[in-house]
């Protein structure tokens, strides 16, 4: 009869002893989930950038009159590109904007032209540096302030 006391109250100590645990478990596993989809999202975001950027550089391989038009064409694709799926970001491209779409020229020669040493070389970055305004709230220092990505092609000469 003692025993059996004894295993009574041993089991009355125990109740909730399950509900803790679960608490911790819970707890553990949501953090663990709640950064994959946090990454997942940063990650995706960053992918969606770089398409923009290259579908950009694409468009600037187009025949085009001339090198403003080339990198006008190239900021008009990105810019399509990135509309499509990023929330928040809005075209034209205004001084309080998070979204940011650069063709730029870096030449290697005074002139673009036919010989590798008159070369041009188009550079489409596009950048989103807003991104507590689409993703869940999550301790910043483990998020990127600002995403980046850029494509290159290099312009041959007689196609200008």
């Amino acid at each position: 009869m003692r025993a059996a006391t004894l295993c009574m109250v041993a089991a009355r100590r125990q109740r909730g002893v399950y509900a803790i645990e679960y608490a911790f478990v819970f707890l553990f596993f949501f953090a663990l989930i709640y950064t994959v989809i946090c990454y997942a999202m940063v990650f995706a975001f960053r992918f969606g950038l770089q398409n923009a950027a290259e579908d950009g550089a694409r468009a600037a391989l187009r025949y085009q009159k001339d090198l403003p038009a080339r990198q006008a064409k190239a900021k008009e694709v990105a810019c399509t590109r990135t509309l499509g799926w990023l929330p928040a970001a809005t075209c034209p491209i205004s001084a309080d904007s998070s979204l940011q779409i650069i063709p730029v020229v870096e030449k290697a020669g005074t002139d673009c032209g036919p010989t590798w040493d008159m070369r041009c070389q188009i550079v489409v970055t596009v950048t989103f540096s807003n991104l507590n305004s689409v993703l869940p709230p999550f301790p910043g220092f483990a998020i990127p302030t600002k995403l980046t990505a850029e494509a290159r092609l290099l312009l041959d000469g007689r196609s200008l």
